[in-house]
């Protein structure tokens, strides 16, 4: 019994394809929304830079900041949103549609094996019944001629040798490279969605609390002009401890991002460790 190895190949660059096409998606989205996220800072301090030079009250001036960071924090929102899903939505249309085709590379690899395997065994089958049926065809000619050219009238045996052939089917084989590949494919696509849903609702956390702390600063320069240097002491502890909860919540972001990557990684890596011991063990099996 011969296990054409195609199909064992195939498997191995198709959980190699999702891997790498998962990592990509993963790399992607984080990239694409730190870089937002910057673009984003940079013209909010330019902005707020440009209207303090312009205006020189400071009412005015901390008037126009609070107007100018509630802009801002909407359309960093919608920006957010936005550029964040659409390109979540391309890398899971990339992922479906390399997936699809994977699929389809698989089961047309396993039509034309299992076609092949079935031709090569009838090929064999009717060769060998050819040879055995001439073997038997020369064994009687022998035993007759010996038989009549005796006088004792000995008895003769003779046995002929029988072909059992053993059709293995790929068609197991087959049906679990199938299920695999499906398999493989439905966990990246929930494993992108799940990334990308973690990297979106972390990143509105963190632009709210950012926003928080800049409204905490404006209050802060109101009441240092309004009330004066006491009151500033009681303010500065009040923004020191927002600034400890802003670290806080950005490192827990962080975190959070850190091990949604490792459980991919872990879950990837799980899904090509039981692919591989699947097909060993059907390879066992068949053989």
């Amino acid at each position: 019994m011969c296990v054409n190895a195609n199909v064992v190949v195939v498997v191995v660059v198709v959980v190699v394809v999702v891997v790498v096409v998962v990592v990509v998606v993963v790399v992607e989205v984080v990239v694409v929304t730190v870089v937002v996220i910057v673009v984003l800072a940079v013209a909010l301090v330019a902005v707020v830079v440009l209207v303090e030079v312009v205006v020189k009250a400071v009412a005015v001036v901390v008037v126009v900041k609070v107007l100018i960071i509630v802009a801002v924090v909407v359309v960093v929102k919608v920006v957010i949103v936005v550029v964040v899903v659409e390109a979540a939505a391309a890398e899971v249309v990339a992922v479906v549609v390399v997936a699809a085709a994977a699929t389809v590379v698989v089961v047309l690899v396993v039509v034309v094996v299992k076609d092949r395997f079935t031709l090569d065994q009838s090929l064999i089958h009717d060769a060998e019944r050819i040879r055995t049926s001439r073997m038997d065809a020369s064994s009687n000619c022998s035993i007759s001629s010996s038989y009549s050219s005796s006088s004792g009238g000995g008895n003769s045996n003779s046995s002929c040798g029988e072909y059992n052939s053993s059709s293995g089917s790929v068609g197991n084989i087959s049906v679990f490279v199938v299920v695999v590949v499906v398999i493989v494919v439905l966990v990246s696509i929930v494993v992108v969605i799940v990334v990308v849903v973690v990297v979106v609702v972390g990143i509105v956390v963190v632009v709210e609390v950012v926003v928080v702390v800049e409204i905490v600063a404006v209050v802060v320069v109101l009441v240092m002009v309004v009330v004066g240097i006491v009151v500033v002491v009681v303010v500065v502890v009040v923004v020191t401890v927002v600034v400890v909860e802003v670290v806080i919540a950005v490192v827990v972001v962080v975190v959070v991002v850190v091990v949604v990557v490792v459980v991919v990684v872990v879950v990837v890596v799980v899904v090509a460790v039981v692919v591989v011991k699947g097909i060993v063990v059907v390879i066992v099996v068949v053989v």
